[in-house]
C-alpha cells in the first residue's frame, strides 16, 4: 500500500465499512478508542496523546481562575484577543503554513525557534502535520483524519483517535516521516527509539520544551500584569486549544457540500471559506485547499490574512527569505475567468426575463 495510506495508525473501528465507504462509528465506539488511546497505563507508546490533553486539563486550572477570582471586562478583551486572534494565527503561520506546507523560509533556525514559541505551545508538531498531510491527500474520503462526513466527535477526538502516526512502520517508512519533520527543528526519535516510544517525538525533549515555553510565558505575563493577566492568557490558550478541534467539521461543512458558488472555487473537497475563521486566524480554508502551499490564502479585498501580514513582515525584517504567493494564480485562474462569466450570463438572463 501506499505510504500515505498506512502512516497514521488506523482506529480499531478502521478507515472504511466492509463496501469500502467511511466507516462511521458509533458515539460509543469513538470514546473507547478515545480512552484506551489515552491510557498510559496500558501502552507508553499512548505518551504523545496523553500528554497533549494534559496540557488542556492543566490549562483549565487558570481558566477557573481567570472566571473566578480575576474576572473583569478588560481582562476578558485580553483573553478573546489572545485566545482567537494571537493563538489562532500563530496555528496557521507555524503549524498550518510552515510545518506541513513549508510555504516559506527563514533565514536561519533562530528566527524559526522565535516563531515557533511566540505563543504558548499547545499542539505537539508531530500529531498535527503528518495527519495534515494525509488530511489534504484524502480528503473528505475515507482516511481523511478529520473526515466530517464522520460527525462532531469523529473531528473533535481525531488527534487521539485518528491523527497518531502509526506504530509498526519500517525503517524506510520512518525515515520518511523524519523527512516530513525535519524543517521544523524537530530533533526526532531514531528508529530503534521510535519502536519503543511509538512517536517521531522524544519524551523528554517533548515535555521539557513544553515546561521551559510555558515557564517562560507565565514569567513574563505575571511581570507584566501578575497573575491575574498570567492566568487570564493561559486559560485563554487552554479554550483556543478545545475550541481548534471543531475547526475541520466546520471547515467542511460538517459533512455536507456548503459549498456556494463566487465564494468557494475549488471544487475537489468540501472545504468552505468561512468569514469567523478567515478574520481571526487566516484560514480561508477553501482558498487554502485551492493553494495550500501558498503563503497567503486571504485573496480576495475582504479577506483579511493575519498570518500572511506576520509572514510579510517576517519578509521584511529579513527572517523570511522566500514564500509562495498564490494570489495572482487565484485572481487569473479562478476569480477573473467567474466575473467575465458572470458578465457574459447577465445580458442573457436579462433578455429571458423580457
Amino acid at each position: 500500500m501506499a505510504f500515505i495510506d498506512t502512516v497514521l495508525e488506523q482506529p480499531s473501528y478502521g478507515w472504511t465499512d466492509g463496501n469500502g465507504e467511511l466507516s462511521k462509528p458509533t458515539t460509543g465506539q469513538i470514546f473507547k478508542e478515545f480512552f484506551k488511546r489515552l491510557n498510559v497505563f496500558r501502552d507508553k507508546k499512548n505518551w504523545l496523546s496523553f500528554t497533549s490533553w494534559m496540557m488542556i486539563v492543566g490549562l483549565a486550572i487558570p481558566l477557573c481562575f481567570f472566571i473566578f477570582k480575576f474576572f473583569s471586562f478588560s481582562l476578558l478583551f485580553i483573553a478573546f484577543a489572545y485566545s482567537m486572534i494571537v493563538m489562532g494565527s500563530h496555528g496557521t503561520v507555524w503549524y498550518h503554513r510552515y510545518c506541513t506546507h513549508r510555504a516559506y523560509k527563514f533565514r536561519n533556525p533562530v528566527w524559526r525557534f522565535i516563531t515557533q514559541n511566540i505563543t504558548l505551545k499547545i499542539i505537539p508538531e508531530e500529531i498535527y502535520v503528518i495527519s495534515h498531510h494525509v488530511h489534504h491527500a484524502k480528503s473528505d474520503q475515507p482516511g481523511d483524519p478529520y473526515n466530517a462526513q464522520g460527525g462532531f466527535l469523529y473531528c473533535f477526538l481525531a488527534d487521539v483517535n485518528h491523527q497518531p502516526i502509526a506504530r509498526n512502520m519500517d525503517e524506510k517508512a520512518y525515515g520518511r516521516c523524519v523527512k516530513l519533520m525535519g524543517h521544523t527543528g524537530q530533533v526526532s526519535n531514531s528508529y530503534a527509539m521510535y519502536q519503543k516510544w511509538g512517536t517521531l517525538a522524544n519524551p523528554l525533549r517533548t515535555i521539557g520544551g513544553i515546561l521551559l515555553n510555558w515557564g517562560f510565558w507565565y514569567f513574563v505575563f505575571f511581570m507584566i500584569g501578575g497573575h491575574a493577566l498570567a492566568c487570564t492568557i493561559f486559560g485563554a490558550a487552554g479554550f483556543w486549544a478545545v475550541g481548534v478541534r471543531t475547526f475541520n467539521y466546520e471547515g467542511h461543512g460538517k459533512g455536507e457540500d456548503k459549498r456556494r458558488e463566487g465564494t468557494d472555487y475549488n471544487k475537489a473537497d468540501m472545504s468552505v471559506n468561512q468569514l469567523w475563521p478567515g478574520y481571526v486566524a487566516g484560514e480561508w480554508h477553501n482558498n487554502h485547499h485551492l493553494y495550500p502551499k501558498s503563503a497567503r490564502s486571504g485573496f480576495l479585498p475582504h479577506q483579511l490574512d493575519l498570518a500572511w501580514c506576520y509572514i510579510k513582515l517576517l519578509n521584511l525584517m529579513g527572517g523570511v527569505t522566500e514564500y509562495h504567493d498564490s494570489k495572482k494564480k487565484f485572481l487569473k485562474d479562478y476569480y477573473k475567468p467567474h466575473q467575465e462569466t458572470k458578465v457574459l450570463a447577465k445580458p442573457l438572463i436579462l433578455e429571458t426575463v423580457k
